[in-house]
């Protein structure tokens, strides 16, 4: 994972004096000429505000958000610009009110692969942008079942496996999202308390765009007759990293939380706050290995191909190459 995405999904022609280059549905463009789409963008961000924004063991800053993000948010505007003229159009064809409805963005990934910051960074962006200034961020975190469902089904231990999600409330909510309606919600996830929390809601109200992020929102249909959730997106977006840094930056997380977030007494995790930093690393590659690593493998991982777009990430979290598929 981190190699060349291209030979995941290509096959190489060849010709009398040779192969030819590989094929590929994705334009593959370098970190050095993504970022000289940047030029004479205005950055509508601060240092303080990228700090904000950065999660627990991202490495974003003022130079990243303007050579990757910047460039990212002006494409997807333009994406949703020309969706909604063309939504106008069609519109106009069938003698029908304009009924355009928002732009869905699916950001997917593993754990620790830094998909919250992104999403929350490009609602930063795109609400700065003339053509979205409304944008919402809903994450399928909201979508877990409660706690004592997953205890009730035996599947406590594979949270955030497919299974572990209510796919039927979570294709609802963006089909009420893709129909129009003016008020929709969803649930609302506590990761302090690790539950869902009740009668707690993020409400939509028809953005100009809605941001839908979360490990699976990638996935197919359980079976040919399911609509997958993926289906009800314009746009999507794969955050990819080798596994062995996925592995280092989970490791990584999970110790600066042991040192932070589980000492509040109010925390789920809070079992694990008198470890040593031994105990920690060791907790944190069980769950690694026993949970998150074969999640990646089975199911997070073989989606990346669905992706519109495909963010490689390197050692240090910085991207070094863009995948965009060919329209």
């Amino acid at each position: 994972m981190g190699a060349m995405f291209a030979a995941d999904q290509t096959s190489v022609a060849t010709h009398e004096s040779g192969p030819l280059a590989p094929l590929s549905p994705y334009r593959e463009i370098a970190r050095a000429d993504w970022a000289r789409l940047a030029p004479g963008m205005p950055q509508p961000l601060s240092e303080t505000e990228v700090v904000q924004l950065r999660g627990l063991g991202d490495r974003l800053d003022i130079d990243e958000v303007r050579e990757v993000y910047l460039p990212l948010s002006r494409l997807l505007s333009l994406y949703a610009r020309a969706t909604k003229k063309l939504g106008a159009a069609t519109s106009d064809f069938l003698q029908n009110d304009d009924t355009t409805t928002p732009f869905v963005i699916g950001v997917a990934g593993s754990v620790a692969v830094g998909k919250s910051t992104i999403a929350r960074l490009l609602r930063e962006l795109l609400s700065r942008w003339v053509d979205t200034p409304r944008v919402e961020l809903v994450t399928t975190d909201g979508f877990l079942y409660p706690n004592a469902e997953l205890k009730r089904r035996g599947i406590m231990d594979r949270k955030g496996f497919p299974e572990s999600y209510d796919r039927r409330a979570l294709l609802e909510f963006l089909t009420a999202v893709k129909s129009g309606q003016p008020e929709v919600r969803a649930p609302f996830y506590s990761h302090m308390r690790y539950d869902i929390v009740p009668d707690a809601h993020i409400v939509v109200r028809r953005p100009d765009v809605i941001i839908v992020e979360g490990l699976n929102v990638l996935a197919p249909p359980p079976t040919p007759n399911d609509v997958a959730v993926s289906e009800l997106f314009d746009f999507s977006i794969y955050v990819d990293a080798s596994t062995d840094n996925l592995e280092r930056w989970y490791v990584d997380r999970f110790m600066a939380l042991q040192r932070g977030a589980f000492n509040n007494p109010n925390s789920f995790f809070n079992v694990f706050a008198h470890l040593d930093d031994e105990g920690a690393r060791k907790a944190a590659l069980g769950f690694w290995n026993d949970i998150n690593l074969p999640n990646l493998e089975e199911n997070v991982l073989p989606t990346k191909h669905r992706a519109t777009l495909v963010l490689e990430k390197g050692v240090d979290h910085t991207v070094e190459r863009v995948l965009l598929r060919k329209l």
